[in-house]
C-alpha cells in the first residue's frame, strides 16, 4: 500500500454472493482518490484479515446469513481482530476508524455485548426512514441529512434489547431507530451505534443507490417476491423514494463520505501534531 496516501482495508463479509454493495463502497472511496488507496480482504470466503499496522481505515460490509453463526474460524479471527482494533486505539495515538455495515454491525454490537441479536418475524427490504435518537442528533456520521432520513434496509435480523449498563460502561451510544410502527406492537430495531469516537455501525446500507437497487429488481423472482412481500401500492411508493434525489441519492452522497472526512481528519491532525 501506498503510505503516502491514507490508506483503507475494505472487509468483505458477502461470502462470495453476487452483491451491489461493494460496487457502492469502493464508488464512495473513488471519490477521495487520489488522497486515498484501498484493498479488499475476503473475511468469509479466504479468511484473509489485513495487517493493522498496514491501514488507517477499516470498513467491514453487509454479507448474507445469521450473524450469530460462523464456521469457529473466519469469525473467530475477525472478533479477534476488532479486539486488536481495540486495543490499539488504547494503546495508540494514531487512530483506527472502523465503520460497520449491516451483518458485520450485528457482529460487532453482539461481540461488544450491547444488545440481543434476533431473527425478525419477516425480512425487512426496501426504502425505510431512519429515526436519529437524541445522540445522533449532533453525530458527525449524520451531519446533513434530515431527520428522519432514508436508507435502503435489508435483513432478516435485528439488533433489539440493548444493555444499558453496558453501553454506559463502554461509552456506546444508539445514534439512529427504525421507523414508528404504531399498528405494530414491536420493539423498534437499532439501527445505527456509536461504540466509540472511531468504532461506528449502521443497521441500514448507508452504501446503497438507486442503480444498485433496480439492478436487483431486474431479478424477475426477486422483484416478484418484493411485489408480493409489500404490496403493489407500497412497491410503486418505494420506486418514487428510490427516485427522489433527497432520500436515497442524499444518504449514498453524505453518510459514508462523513464517515471518511472525519477519519481523514482526524489521522491528518494527529500525525501533523505528532511530526511537530
Amino acid at each position: 500500500m501506498d503510505k503516502k496516501k491514507i490508506t483503507i482495508a475494505l472487509l468483505d463479509m458477502y461470502n462470495g454472493e453476487p452483491n451491489q454493495g461493494m460496487r457502492c463502497i469502493i464508488d464512495i472511496i473513488n471519490r477521495f482518490s487520489p488522497f486515498v488507496s484501498f484493498k479488499i480482504y475476503d473475511v468469509r470466503g479466504k479468511c484473509e484479515l489485513p495487517e493493522i499496522e498496514q491501514y488507517d481505515i477499516y470498513i467491514s460490509t453487509g454479507g448474507p446469513g445469521n450473524p450469530l453463526i460462523g464456521d469457529g474460524t473466519w469469525d473467530t479471527k475477525y472478533y479477534a481482530f476488532i479486539d486488536t482494533l481495540t486495543k490499539w486505539n488504547l494503546e495508540n495515538p494514531v487512530k483506527k476508524h472502523v465503520l460497520f455495515i449491516c451483518h458485520s454491525f450485528q457482529m460487532a454490537c453482539k461481540h461488544f455485548g450491547l444488545a440481543e441479536i434476533t431473527k425478525r418475524n419477516d425480512t425487512s427490504f426496501g426504502v425505510m426512514t431512519i429515526h436519529k435518537t437524541k445522540e445522533g442528533q449532533t453525530d458527525p456520521l449524520f451531519e446533513g441529512l434530515s431527520d428522519p432520513f432514508y436508507a435502503i434496509d435489508s435483513r432478516d435480523y435485528q439488533v433489539v434489547q440493548p444493555n444499558l449498563k453496558v453501553f454506559s460502561k463502554k461509552g456506546a451510544k444508539i445514534i439512529s431507530l427504525e421507523k414508528i410502527r404504531d399498528h405494530v406492537q414491536y420493539e423498534r430495531a437499532i439501527m445505527a451505534v456509536r461504540f466509540t469516537d472511531y468504532f461506528v455501525g449502521t443497521q441500514f446500507h448507508p452504501e446503497a443507490d438507486p442503480i444498485s437497487f433496480v439492478s436487483h429488481l431486474r431479478n424477475k423472482e426477486a422483484k416478484e417476491k418484493i411485489k408480493e412481500m409489500k404490496g403493489k401500492r407500497k412497491f410503486r411508493n418505494m420506486l418514487e423514494d428510490l427516485m427522489d434525489d433527497d432520500k436515497i441519492y442524499r444518504t449514498n452522497e453524505t453518510l459514508i463520505p462523513n464517515f471518511l472526512r472525519t477519519a481523514i481528519n482526524d489521522l491528518l491532525k494527529t500525525k501533523k501534531i505528532m511530526s511537530n
